[in-house]
């Protein structure tokens, strides 16, 4: 052969818990890949929309995109465990706080995880409201570009994942009771219309709380809520001491009261004056297990997630998502 053999060998080292490379050897730029996974009827249909714009920003950007449009329950959550499986750099979750839960839940028990987007285009987008990630799409892919990144806890509700909340009582069912077609007619305003009609025939229900530092809570209560962020149903101020990366679990339970009692206390979790009310118990835990006699629906970040009883835990640290460091 005439001349040197010249090789140039590209080394692709994969992301993990501890960090990211840059793929780049010789003057050779590898693109990273991505599993993009939507759902085409979120937030009015707006990721259908802004499909072709994302994948392009994205390309140029230097993230080599494939997508899975999401097709009824469970299919988000399957397709997160296979793009686990089949090495993908990254993977975005396009659509609302539903779509990532079914995201999480694919992702949570795989080893070697990659680093998870969130594009919030869905009707309720509590999460990246809480994690600061921007509502504009095009600034939340380049959030992703950036490759800016934390790591953040999850919980665990008996054999399922939930990233953001996690409740029980009559007034956590209605974000699951709404249906999908009214949610793309109208919006947020579908969740208000059902809360009303659930605020007129809210019952208390007998529960039994153990938890890891606090003593055997035996009471009545209209509903009870554990918070991974400051972010509830649009309240910012429910669980204002909430932190994503703390291994902490904050508990909020509203006791037996009747409906002007509890508009009452509305009022004051808008102002996050509620926690020092006499109807309300707060505390954080890592653990904590919850018991009924009656029949009681788990909500899990917006979906039906089971029935008590219920093991909640923590998982420290456990998954790197794309946001800023605060």
């Amino acid at each position: 052969m005439k001349g040197p053999l010249t090789l140039i060998v590209v080394v692709r080292i994969r992301y993990n818990q501890l960090g990211y490379s840059i793929i780049k050897t010789g003057g050779v730029p590898v693109m990273k890949t991505a599993r993009l996974i939507y759902n085409p009827t979120s937030g009015r249909e707006e990721m259908k929309k802004r499909l072709a714009d994302i994948l392009d920003r994205l390309d140029k950007g230097g993230i080599e995109a494939s997508c899975h449009a999401t097709t009824g329950e469970g299919d988000a959550m399957s397709a997160a465990a296979d793009a686990v499986e089949r090495g993908y750099d990254l993977i975005i979750a396009a659509g609302g706080d539903g779509t990532l839960n079914e995201v999480i839940n694919g992702m949570a028990e795989k080893p070697n995880l990659p680093p998870l987007g969130v594009l919030p285009l869905g009707t309720t987008n509590d999460f990246a409201r809480a994690m600061g990630i921007p509502k504009n799409w095009e600034e939340s892919v380049d959030l992703i570009l950036r490759q800016e990144s934390r790591l953040i806890d999850i919980g665990k509700a008996n054999d399922r994942y939930f990233i953001n909340i996690a409740g029980g009582g009559s007034l956590t069912e209605l974000t699951y009771e709404v249906p999908s077609k009214l949610k793309t007619m109208i919006g947020q305003l579908a969740y208000y219309l059902k809360g009303i009609e659930k605020m007129v025939s809210l019952s208390p229900q007998e529960l039994i709380i153990r938890a890891n530092g606090q003593e055997v809570i035996h009471d009545e209560f209209m509903l009870f809520l554990i918070a991974n962020t400051n972010s509830v149903g649009g309240f910012e101020k429910l669980a204002p001491g909430a932190r994503i990366d703390d291994g902490l679990l904050d508990v909020i339970a509203v006791k037996k009261c009747n409906l002007a009692e509890f508009v009452r206390l509305v009022r004051l979790a808008l102002r996050g004056e509620h926690l020092q009310d006499k109807k309300v118990i707060y505390f954080r835990t890592d653990a904590m297990d919850v018991i009924s006699p009656g029949h009681v629906q788990l909500n899990l970040d917006g979906e039906l997630g089971g029935e008590l009883p219920g093991r909640f835990r923590i998982l420290p640290q456990h998954l790197r998502i794309f946001a800023e460091n605060n």
